[in-house]
């Protein structure tokens, strides 16, 4: 009954008012453009650990020469976010993801709601020291996963879409998904990002949204590959085409719907990240085909590209459930297992085809 009534009373006087704090978890890239999107409807707490770059986004109130809104203010107090945000945006890579919610946890409530735009997967072993054959499919676990065993958070979603972070801080049109088991969730996370440049659509299957932000990683890593090598548009079809099979084969797989596969999250977030140079995974697959090494290419990123983790827990899922993906098998021989990718790309074409979008007939 407590419980409840922490809700009723935090919905109606905090979740309503356009002066309440939204909290966001992460000064990366696209933390910081959830952030700005989030600052034209509400004031915004944007926590970063690392107080030297909090002092330097105080000082220039830049990130990467796109402007900061006003009404964003920084802390590195995980309580003070915790005790004045309702809403939570946590935005900070997979391998982190763990560590941070733990270190939130003594201070989030029942009565929180948080939405993750995390497009990665935990995994309770190492993926570098384990046969697909000894794992668990429950120790692979969505973000949204650990924040419902880490935390007392009950209502839980996740943002997926084609939101490529330096367009959004470019205040171009864009879209996305939030995915959750409950409308409230869905309905805050609209009502705190939407505006005339940013339409937010809503999903019940919270695990097939999620996928789809995470698997369609790794064909980014294929394309950029194929425009290393200077293939054209009719490859890139293709490969986006194959690929989205793929990601619904898996995706199936492990208890996710089809259709989220063909939506925004699925397919447009496919479209996208397949064909800029902003893609953080596009720019690794291309300069893998350019001929550098892919630990260099990591090094000189900065940031963290999903892709290179998705692909060694991708296979490692595949390989335990018997999912069919090819292009995935052939991506991880190329990253880790020094094939080359001209190889790969007569092995593949060569396979025997099915018939077009045969995942629709199941």
């Amino acid at each position: 009954m407590l419980f409840y009534i922490q809700i009723i009373i935090y919905y109606v006087y905090y979740a309503m008012s356009d002066n309440t704090y939204v909290g966001v978890i992460g000064a990366g890239s696209f933390g910081t453009a959830i952030a700005n999107l989030l600052a034209e409807n509400h004031p915004v707490l944007l926590y970063e650990r690392n107080e030297a770059l909090v002092e330097t986004l105080m000082r220039t109130r830049k990130i990467k020469n796109y402007d900061l809104h006003p009404r964003i203010e920084f802390t590195t107090d995980k309580e003070r976010l915790a005790r004045e945000c309702y809403l939570i945006f946590p935005v900070v890579p997979s391998q982190y993801f763990k560590d941070m919610i733990i270190e939130f946890s003594p201070y989030l409530r029942p009565d929180h709601l948080m939405i993750h735009a995390t497009k990665g997967l935990h995994c309770e072993f190492d993926i570098d020291k384990v046969n697909a054959t000894d794992i668990r499919l429950k120790d692979i676990k969505t973000m949204t996963e650990l924040i419902l065993e880490q935390t007392g958070i009950v209502r839980v979603g996740c943002l997926a879409g084609p939101n490529l972070a330096a367009e959004i801080q470019e205040k171009q049109p864009a879209a996305t998904v939030i995915a959750s088991r409950f409308d409230e969730v869905i309905r805050e996370g609209q009502n705190a990002l939407r505006s005339e440049r940013f339409q937010v659509y809503g999903s019940r299957d919270l695990l097939g949204i999620e996928l789809a932000g995470v698997l369609k990683n790794y064909v980014a890593l294929a394309s950029g590959a194929l425009s290393g090598l200077g293939y054209g548009e009719n490859a890139r079809a293709l490969l986006i085409t194959r690929g989205m099979a793929e990601m619904i084969y898996i995706g199936r797989s492990l208890g996710a719907e089809s259709r989220s596969f063909l939506g925004l999250a699925g397919i447009g977030d496919l479209i996208a990240t397949c064909s800029s140079p902003k893609s953080r995974n596009f720019t690794v697959g291309y300069r893998v085909a350019k001929g550098e090494k892919l630990e260099n290419i990591l090094a000189d990123l900065g940031e963290v590209a999903e892709g290179v983790r998705t692909v060694k827990i991708a296979k490692l899922i595949i390989e335990h459930t018997g999912a069919h993906a090819p292009l995935l098998q052939t991506i991880y021989k190329i990253l880790f297992e020094n094939m080359r990718i001209d190889t790969a790309i007569r092995l593949l074409m060569r396979m025997q085809v099915h018939a077009d979008a045969e995942y629709l007939e199941v």
